[in-house]
């Protein structure tokens, strides 16, 4: 196999590794403090990840249960961070350059957790790419013209006098429990990563992208393996090929040419 090509316009608008572990006590004030010494030369800036409000239905009623703040620490730039949860370790960027750069924090994320307070095995592993595909299209069926028929084929069907397809979504699974890739993909309006979130992103003006968006997975299946870097980075590497083995299908010769191979 030769070198995978490395593409100057990328549509990648979010890349994201979850690492989860079983559930582990909340870390103390000063195994965050020992976390953000771990982490400073990349991720110097401590920025609490706001908690979640998990809501039970009961026959007695609804709860509402609140999550507290999860650790995180992002770079300087604001454009890459690392959280911890009670339950998992996720690094995410909106610049992403290539697998073994985001390979490399994560194992700095890993290293740190570690080192300060240990998980006790890896139950899950996914790697996500979130694409927003942006051309100049006059109506949904141009699609065709860039992203692969087999996801773009319903454009050419109609209901009666309502005419053709005007937007579209879809789910695919491919693969098991233990390993495989989901698919989402669809055309939309506006944006699949918010560029008012906490992470810092290029903007593209406002209108019509097809978003692919790809969550490649690992889980172990009978005994969980230990949380060691041994047993985390082969797994990774596999699911971020899987992921882009997909993509390529995806896309059309076209879409390479004119936009992936164009320089900024």
């Amino acid at each position: 196999m030769g070198p995978r090509e490395i593409y100057p316009n990328p549509p990648l608008a979010l890349a994201v590794v979850e690492l989860r572990h079983p559930v582990t006590a909340a870390l103390s004030e000063a195994e965050q403090a020992a976390l953000k010494g771990c982490l400073a030369e990349v991720f110097p800036l401590a920025r609490p990840a706001p908690g979640a409000v998990n809501m039970t239905v009961t026959p007695a009623g609804v709860t509402n249960e609140q999550t507290p703040p999860s650790p995180r620490y992002m770079t300087r730039d604001n454009t890459a961070s690392v959280t911890f949860r009670l339950d998992a370790i996720a690094v995410e960027t909106t610049r992403y350059v290539r697998r073994s750069a985001l390979r490399e924090l994560l194992r700095l994320a890993v290293d740190a957790r570690q080192k300060v307070a240990a998980a006790d095995g890896v139950t899950r592993l996914g790697v996500r790419y979130v694409n927003e595909v942006r051309v100049g299209i006059e109506g949904p069926a141009d699609w065709a013209q860039w992203i692969s028929p087999d996801l773009t084929n319903i454009a050419g069907l109609e209901a009666g006098a309502t005419g053709p397809a005007r937007s579209w979504q879809g789910m695919a699974v491919f693969g098991d429990q233990q390993e495989g890739v989901v698919l989402r993909h669809g055309n939309l309006e506006g944006y699949a990563v918010n560029p008012s979130g906490d992470l810092r992103r290029p903007t593209p003006p406002p209108g019509p992208f097809y978003l692919i968006d790809l969550d490649s997975y690992w889980s172990p299946e009978g005994e969980t393996p230990t949380f060691d870097w041994d047993n985390i980075e082969s797994r990774y590497d596999a699911a971020a090929l899987n992921a882009h083995a997909l993509f390529e299908q995806l896309i059309t010769d076209k879409y390479r040419r004119e936009v992936l191979r164009r320089d900024q």
